[in-house]
């Protein structure tokens, strides 16, 4: 009988870093809600929510507590098993997501070498994309649980988007798989910090995988799954209390996820400046690893920030237009930029 080792200093250290991404996408989803109305406020040229707690600050813990007070409801011909399993399947999909993503460096503490990354698996890519495919079951379950035609469309809306840009999603990622070589986001990064962020050599690749992420988050203006002006709430109008909290919080927190996952893939990840060696400054390894980290969230708060200016901006698409633009747009431009990315590799080698 083989007896493993097991390295309980590491078991600790993930466990511990687990719990802390875990509570900082809760609380950034929590103050996301905020950040919300406070841009469309601003872009509306109205204050915004002011009245709880100074500058409004309490106004999510306000809120949080209204939802976590009121009634909870399960319409008795709903199928009770997999009403309760959809918003928790979306949440947990949400946040599983989270384990690949390199968050900073690696940290120097008590004569160990942490890493800020709970998994760096090198199969990285394809994990998200596993991940991100298993979500649509979150909504479609909740969806054909509540016994509502309204949910029922929403939610079939929702799974026929995710599918058809998660397509154009993978296609334009194959042409950055074919520069980086690599499917780890941990060596991403690092060549990112050697050479060029990727968003200068694959500007189509991105602007490709930022539309899909929109209609993956369902935001506007791919937002029909949830239309109330056809569908009451969409997938979610039988929920209430926390279950339509989960839902609610599993839509922000996929934002921050996919923000972190394009701020890794295309804008150097923690890397700080580009074409600059930030080794020159003469700090710590740890000083340099907290500096990368909150250049990553400062990235990923530019995202968060473009996601909402986008909603109060640009009006909904009909269902038609959305699904046009994905299968006879987006689909046969992420082709051409994969066969222009292979031709233009291949000259080079040349």
């Amino acid at each position: 009988m083989i007896l493993l080792a097991v390295d309980w200093a590491m078991v600790l250290e993930k466990t511990i870093f687990i719990a802390v991404i875990i509570t900082i996408s809760l609380v950034v989803a929590l103050y996301m809600t905020f950040g919300e109305r406070k841009v469309a406020a601003w872009i509306q040229d109205r204050i915004g929510p002011n009245r709880a707690g100074p500058l409004g600050l309490l106004q999510p813990l306000a809120d949080g507590l209204k939802m976590f007070f009121k009634e909870e409801i399960i319409p008795t011909s709903s199928n009770k098993a997999l009403f309760i399993l959809g918003p928790s399947l979306a949440m947990v999909t949400a946040m599983l997501t989270s384990a690949v993503i390199p968050w900073g460096d690696k940290l120097e503490l008590f004569g160990r070498t942490i890493s800020l990354q709970i998994a760096d698996v090198n199969i990285g890519i394809l994990y998200v994309f596993g991940i991100l495919s298993l979500g649509v079951y979150g909504i479609m379950i909740g969806a054909w649980a509540s016994n509502n035609k309204f949910s029922l469309m929403g939610g079939l809306r929702a799974a026929s988007q995710i599918i058809s840009y998660e397509l154009a999603m993978g296609l334009s990622l194959i042409a950055l798989l074919m520069i980086t070589g690599s499917l780890s986001l941990g060596d991403m990064v690092r060549q990112q910090q050697e050479g060029l962020w990727n968003v200068i050599v694959q500007p189509l690749g991105f602007l490709i995988f930022l539309v899909c992420a929109f209609a993956e988050c369902n935001r506007t203006p791919f937002d029909l799954a949830e239309a109330e002006n056809e569908l009451i709430g969409g997938y979610h109008s039988e929920y209430s209390s926390l279950k339509l909290g989960f839902y609610l919080f599993a839509e922000y927190i996929n934002m921050f996820i996919s923000s972190a996952i394009m701020a890794t893939l295309y804008f150097g990840g923690y890397d700080i400046i580009p074409f600059y060696d930030e080794s020159a400054w003469g700090f710590s390894t740890n000083v340099m690893a907290l500096l990368g980290a909150a250049a990553l969230f400062a990235k990923i708060l530019f995202f968060i920030f473009l996601f909402m200016w986008v909603r109060w901006t640009i009006p909904r698409f009909r269902y038609d237009q959305l699904m046009d633009l994905g299968w006879k747009k987006l689909i046969p431009l992420a082709l051409l930029n994969m066969l222009i990315t292979a031709a233009v590799i291949l000259w080079w080698k040349l």
